[in-house]
């Protein structure tokens, strides 16, 4: 049972106990004091009064008994996760889905150790999206005889850019606005994840035609050129 939630429409605060008897003793004062003290009441303690059922508040009280919450990103409210994310130097895009948000926060900790390395960049993306694969291939600048020098696995004829590594998301489903709009969430983690003196390429792959699986055109299945 809630505070005060025996209380009777007609019922003074129990505040009024104490104040000097002269606002018991005298039925007109005590009955306009007695009224007037609920609404303090409902303010501290979240008293559940009749009179003020049109009041939807928490009392003090019952804000302070629950304040664990505020600082656990599973029970935070929704409207105070960018000031709990605030605390470990983290911004929170404004497009990210909620339960996106409180799973980065959670882990946003112990990935501050491995920030700006092939694993921390590939647990980041996981956070936002789950149920994709990620790898992240760091391409070689050199041929090197005896170390690295298997083509098309840790040599590129030619070379490529210094500081350079590809990313390869495999999406669940062939869904091209879920494409564009992941594709543009991952782009946004890895500028803000990756080494300054670095640079990537993303390559998004997605599911083929699959009978009975995926099999609408326009709706779960994308026909040419998906790039």
């Amino acid at each position: 049972m809630s505070p005060g939630s025996d209380f009777a429409l007609d019922r003074p605060s129990t505040y009024l106990d104490y104040l000097p008897g002269i606002y018991q003793q005298d039925a007109e004062k005590g009955a306009f004091v007695g009224r007037y003290l609920k609404i303090f009441e409902k303010l501290l303690t979240g008293i559940d009064d009749e009179s003020l059922s049109h009041v939807s508040i928490k009392g003090m009280e019952q804000v302070v008994a629950r304040l664990h919450d505020f600082f656990d990103p599973e029970s935070a409210p929704p409207d105070f996760l960018d000031w709990l994310a605030g605390w470990m130097a983290l911004v929170l895009r404004e497009d990210w889905e909620e339960s996106k948000k409180r799973r980065l926060i959670s882990r946003i900790l112990p990935l501050y150790r491995i920030r700006g390395t092939k694993k921390g960049l590939e647990e980041y993306i996981t956070i936002y999206l789950p149920n994709v694969s990620v790898d992240i291939t760091e391409v070689v600048t050199a041929f090197q005889v005896g170390e690295a020098s298997t083509i098309g696995r840790d040599t590129y004829v030619g070379g490529g850019l210094p500081h350079f590594f590809i990313v390869t998301i495999v999406l669940p489903e062939p869904n091209l606005a879920m494409k564009k709009v992941r594709e543009e969430a991952v782009r946004a983690i890895i500028d803000l994840e990756k080494p300054a003196h670095t640079y990537y390429h993303l390559n998004t792959i997605v599911p083929t035609l699959r009978i009975g699986q995926f099999s609408h055109v326009g709706v779960d299945t994308l026909l040419g050129d998906i790039a």
